[in-house]
């Protein structure tokens, strides 16, 4: 579902990501690790079209997102670290304005069960959305994913600042999504979800993929070490 090849990014002399190939298919959760600055939202930016390659490609279905960007979006959904919901419009308005301007038009009792099926308690579906949590707005991007039907999920830091409770809920919803055959990847600092959630794991580092390997191959301590190697090297 989702392919780089050669991809790159430089803005003058800096070079925000190198030649980076990476595939995650149907049903694969692919998480980036890395510090900051590392590349990791970079290629998510590259793949959502926000911005071009200064060489490579990514393709989302066979598709090239610079050359098909309609139609590569209708594939997948995004959820930043903060998504941007209208904070006066209750969780279930935004659901039914966003699955509008997708031409998506559901009854009131599929935008419920969209909400309740991605975590969302139902005496908070009718409340505005300036009173959620960070992790109430995320379950709302997760039931839009599913309204639009998804192949392709596209995560950048969706975790940070949720509490425990909140991140492991998250990571459920990630791993149902994948029995779907949902396409993920995510960028995260979070290597304890990295490990627990992905399929496959990334690790990054001055826009380069320096490591990449099923999560399966190594344990929780292997990665930790592995990690805090080369962010000292």
């Amino acid at each position: 579902m989702l392919k780089s090849v050669n991809l790159t990014k430089k803005y003058g002399n800096f070079t925000a990501l190198n030649e980076l190939n990476l595939s995650v298919k149907e049903g694969d959760i692919f998480c980036l690790l890395g510090a900051n600055g590392a590349g990791k939202s970079t290629t998510i930016n590259l793949f959502l079209n926000f911005i071009s390659p200064s060489a490579g490609s990514a393709t989302i279905n066979g598709l090239d997102v610079s050359k098909h960007d309609k139609e590569t979006k209708q594939l997948l959904s995004y959820i930043p670290e903060n998504l941007m919901l209208y904070p006066n419009l209750t969780g279930m308005e935004n659901l039914d304005f966003f699955c509008g301007l997708g031409n998506k038009n559901y009854s009131k009792q599929e935008l419920e069960n969209l909400l309740l099926q991605s975590g969302l308690q139902a005496d908070f579906m009718n409340r505005r959305v300036s009173s959620y949590s960070k992790g109430m707005r995320q379950k709302v991007g997760i039931a839009l994913a599913r309204a639009r039907e998804a192949k392709v999920l596209l995560l950048d830091e969706p975790t940070s600042g949720l509490d425990p409770k909140a991140s492991n809920e998250f990571s459920e919803l990630l791993l149902e999504m994948k029995g779907n055959g949902v396409a993920t990847l995510m960028a995260t600092h979070d290597l304890f979800r990295a490990k627990e959630t992905g399929t496959h794991i990334g690790i990054m580092k001055q826009g380069v993929l320096i490591e990449h390997f099923e999560s399966d191959e190594v344990s929780f301590q292997d990665l930790e070490k592995m990690y805090l190697k080369h962010m000292h090297n």
